[in-house]
């Protein structure tokens, strides 16, 4: 099986080239094949010089510049449309993600036959380093309004770290979200499309460098949206977008 790791850049020149180094070392330890597709986002600093640099460095690199408008969403879904995998995963390039978590996201895809691993912060193995208090409060009130919404135990959908097979990818289209909303448009699809998941704990730890691009203010009526979308298509949706059978990739 082959993973692939879709990664959104916005100017992140500070933090990129060591994200993608140490994401390549740990997956070339580990002996999983795989593609490192970072997805250049409109970027004004030095992003895609580095891009270009790494890539003679990196084997497994290759990049894409995602065309006007900018957006996390649209960047996402440029990656999702060209990766050449059979699992992608979503991995932020500001280093708060853990390769030895998608390793063992990897395993857990692999090994216990499930269609997507959600990871959670915030179960026994999880933790948080440096999360800013208030986006702290954001998230926890907003997990669980999805948790009561759609009478989930799941606990962390809105983390943009997760992994699925390319199959899950398909069945998820079309994708609506532009913009940081896409953290929640795939799970919560494939949860109401009745694609099953495993949940596997993980860590997060706050970028160094850069400046986070998640903007609160401007997030709010679009993650509400998304939800609504997801929450009309669970009750109304009398089954049209369900889960289709797939045929099982080699191991």
């Amino acid at each position: 099986m082959k993973l692939s790791v879709v990664i959104p850049a916005h100017n992140e020149e500070g933090a990129l080239a060591e994200t993608v180094r140490a994401l390549h070392r740990r997956l070339r330890e580990a002996a999983i094949e795989h593609e490192i597709l970072v997805v250049n986002d409109n970027s004004e600093d030095r992003t895609e010089d580095i891009l270009r640099l790494l890539a003679r460095e990196v084997p497994t690199l290759r990049y894409l510049n995602n065309p006007p408008p900018s957006g996390f969403g649209r960047a996402v879904q440029l990656g999702l449309e060209g990766f050449i995998g059979d699992a992608v995963a979503v991995y932020m390039a500001d280093s708060s993600d853990s390769p030895d978590d998608l390793v063992r996201f990897f395993h857990a895809l692999r090994d216990h036959d499930v269609d997507c691993v959600f990871g959670t912060r915030f179960a026994g193995g999880g933790r948080t380093v440096d999360y800013p208090a208030p986006k702290l409060l954001l998230n926890r009130l907003g997990n669980t309004l999805i948790r009561f919404l759609f009478r989930l135990r799941y606990n962390d959908v809105t983390n943009a770290f997760k992994l699925y097979r390319r199959h899950v990818i398909e069945g998820l289209q079309p994708l609506l979200s532009r913009h940081f909303n896409m953290t929640v448009e795939l799970p919560l699809k494939a949860i109401v499309r009745g694609y099953s998941y495993e949940v596997v704990p993980n860590s997060w730890t706050n970028r160094k460098v850069g400046e986070s691009k998640l903007k609160i203010k401007e997030m709010g009526s679009r993650y509400l949206f998304i939800i609504c979308y997801c929450l009309i298509e669970k009750w109304l949706g009398c089954g049209d977008y369900a889960k289709k059978p797939r045929n099982l990739p080699s191991a």
